[in-house]
């Protein structure tokens, strides 16, 4: 149930624009505190997320927005994919920490993304467009302005004229991943250890989701179809080009890649544990 303090987080929706970039002014209450959004709360699962789906990136909308990746998040029927998206950040400046989950005994829970001045562990969890486990290869700010890595971040058909080209050597983080990757740290190819940078951005300040984030991931909760026991891995929305836009232009559907998904556990799927 969604508390009086993210209601009021959500009300506090207007944008302005800032150095060239549209950012969204918002509660900056730091992780940690004691009163959570939704959004924000750590779930614990018995059975691991599907594999991440296959989509392509839609195209960056504006100058000064930042990709942020799709995942799995845990709700009344199970997992449900909430779609990678174009969002504005906070504060000139910052940079998104993806969400992710994590394989801890019997169980595996989820750890909430999060704005900072650097990119955190997230557990080497290749999430595409840019997200390749380590940091944010799709763009970097300069002079208080986003600049676009026209190698990874999908700007074709935008007037945005800050770019770079930058191919990630070594990982195709590229905006279309070729083929399903693993969803949870502990699985091959994942880190469960972050390294010395990541630990030292552990101690910087870090703000929570914007408004349009947490009301992007209630549609998501909230449509049936985004359900991974109904689609079977490959959401119908699987990116879109800006936060809560489901339908029309640049939203894009999970491909047809990989074996179709089925839950371990599809009688405990209306059970959900919360911390």
């Amino acid at each position: 149930m969604r508390n009086n303090s993210s209601l009021a987080v959500l009300a506090s929706v207007a944008a302005i624009s800032i150095a060239g970039c549209v950012v969204t002014p918002y509660d900056t209450q730091p992780v940690g505190a004691d009163s959570q959004p939704v959004y924000m709360t750590e779930e614990q699962v018995a059975e691991p997320p599907p594999p991440l789906p296959v989509y392509e990136q839609p195209p960056c909308p504006e100058e000064g927005y930042i990709w942020t990746p799709g995942l799995w998040r845990w709700g009344p029927e199970g997992y449900f994919w909430v779609p990678g998206t174009w969002v504005p950040p906070p504060q000139v400046g910052m940079l998104w920490t993806p969400g992710y989950w994590a394989a801890a005994g019997a169980v595996y829970v989820f750890h909430p993304g999060y704005w900072g001045p650097h990119v955190g562990y997230y557990g080497g969890i290749d999430y595409g467009g840019g997200y390749t486990g380590y940091g944010y290869a799709g763009g970097r700010w300069v002079n208080n302005r986003m600049q676009y890595n026209t190698a990874i971040s999908n700007v074709s058909g935008s007037n945005i004229h800050n770019i770079y080209r930058e191919p990630v050597v070594n990982n195709i983080a590229v905006r279309e991943p070729r083929g399903p990757r693993v969803s949870y740290v502990g699985a091959s190819g994942t880190r469960a250890q972050p390294t010395r940078a990541e630990t030292t951005f552990a101690r910087e300040p870090r703000n929570v989701p914007t408004p349009l984030q947490m009301q992007h991931h209630e549609t998501a909760r909230a449509s049936p179809l985004q359900n991974a026991a109904r689609n079977e891995g490959r959401p119908p929305v699987a990116a879109t080009p800006r936060p809560g836009a489901f339908t029309g232009t640049g939203v894009t559907a999970a491909k047809p890649v990989g074996p179709a998904y089925h839950p371990e556990h599809p009688e405990s799927r209306e059970q959900r544990q919360e911390h």
